[in-house]
């Protein structure tokens, strides 16, 4: 039974898993802040593109739930304050600036509507409910968009398959079920059998500290192994699908995931084996033409050699490169999983008839 969340919403209180304890602790830490908002998005205590976007939108609304304006101009003149500075989180995963801008979108509607009659209390109550709705109501959806994705990449695979998957996208960063992961849940419910194998995914460790954890409390059968081992097993013929998730899709398919995602899909394509990305609809950006123009977080370089270990795996002063993310080129992305259905080449095309 798949019973992990990133997050939850209790009695007004606002709960996140800090993923920076896992797999050693599993603690809810409370945010009510935007500053802890900020806060658990840039240093990782909440992380995954879906969820990243979620806890902004709640972020958002207990920001502002306590603060006391005079007029409506003055708590829009609040609203974009905060959800300006929340922006400046996390600069790849599009999922945060879309949760955002739906909010923003549902406050602009309500001015529309707005009764001059009732006293600003009175509204300003109306307009805090609203944002909370909208919250809900983007937890609700993603949700439901995972299983979903889930159920559509379940037709992709089969029953005893090997599947390798990087970084996480599972149940941790999302409402539930995961994208790349969704699958991997419903195929154990019908008995399917996989057999998983989880990269560690430098730098963060995402893949044994999040994904192998979560599977194994899930009764999933997987196998951790570190980023270069992943030729090897390919080439023992272990490997029968790569799955992985997606943070940012461009409108020619190219997709941003954690680093080490484009190596994989190299690789997959040399030993001929179907490499899948998972995309929900409010990953997927058709204003970035293409991967290019996708901008990559680059991280400190202390997370290499220094953040996992008693003593540094390198000497004092290394420089060091550091990208939170690579650009996994379209030609070799087998098929694009949503929730609306599974996407194949040519990419630019299908991609867009899912917002028609």
């Amino acid at each position: 039974m798949l019973d992990t969340v990133p997050l939850k919403f209790e009695e007004g209180q606002l709960l996140i898993l800090d993923q920076r304890l896992l797999p050693g602790e599993e603690r809810f830490i409370e945010i009510s802040t935007k500053e802890e908002t900020w806060d658990a998005i840039k240093k990782l205590k909440v992380r995954g593109a879906p969820a990243i976007g979620i806890v902004a939108a709640y972020g958002l609304y207990v920001t502002l739930r306590d603060i006391k304006t005079k007029d409506y101009e003055e708590f829009f003149v609040k609203f974009r304050e905060t959800k300006k500075y929340l922006e400046t989180s996390r600069p790849t995963a599009v999922n945060l600036f879309w949760a955002l801008d739906r909010m923003e979108k549902k406050l602009k509607e309500h001015e529309g509507r707005k009764d001059n009659d009732i006293p600003w209390e009175e509204e300003s109550k109306q307009i805090k409910e609203v944002l909370l709705l909208e919250a809900e109501k983007i937890r609700r959806e993603d949700e439901e968009a995972c299983y979903s994705m889930g159920s559509y990449g379940l037709e992709l695979l089969r029953p005893g398959m090997g599947i390798l998957t990087h970084c996480n996208a599972g149940a941790l960063a999302t409402a539930k079920y995961g994208t790349c992961l969704a699958p991997i849940y419903l195929g154990k419910e019908k008995g399917y059998g996989f057999k998983v194998f989880a990269d560690e995914t430098r730098p963060l460790l995402q893949g044994s500290r999040l994904t192998a954890w979560e599977l194994k409390k899930a009764g999933v059968d997987v196998t951790l192994i570190c980023d270069n081992m992943a030729s090897a097993v390919m080439k023992n013929g272990w490997i029968d699908a790569v799955v992985t998730g997606c943070d940012r899709m461009a409108a020619n398919g190219d997709g941003a995931n954690k680093i080490g995602t484009s190596a994989l899909a190299i690789l997959a394509k040399e030993y001929n084996i179907p490499f899948y990305m998972y995309a929900p609809l409010s990953t997927i950006d058709l204003n970035t033409l293409s991967g290019e123009q996708i901008k990559i977080e680059l991280r400190n370089g202390e997370e290499i050699y220094k953040m996992w270990y008693e003593k540094d795996m390198a000497p004092e002063g290394t420089k060091t490169y550091n990208p939170s993310f690579d650009v996994t080129d379209h030609k070799y992305i087998s098929a694009v999983i949503t929730e609306k259905g599974i996407v194949r080449p040519p990419y630019r095309e299908g991609l867009k008839k899912l917002f028609e």
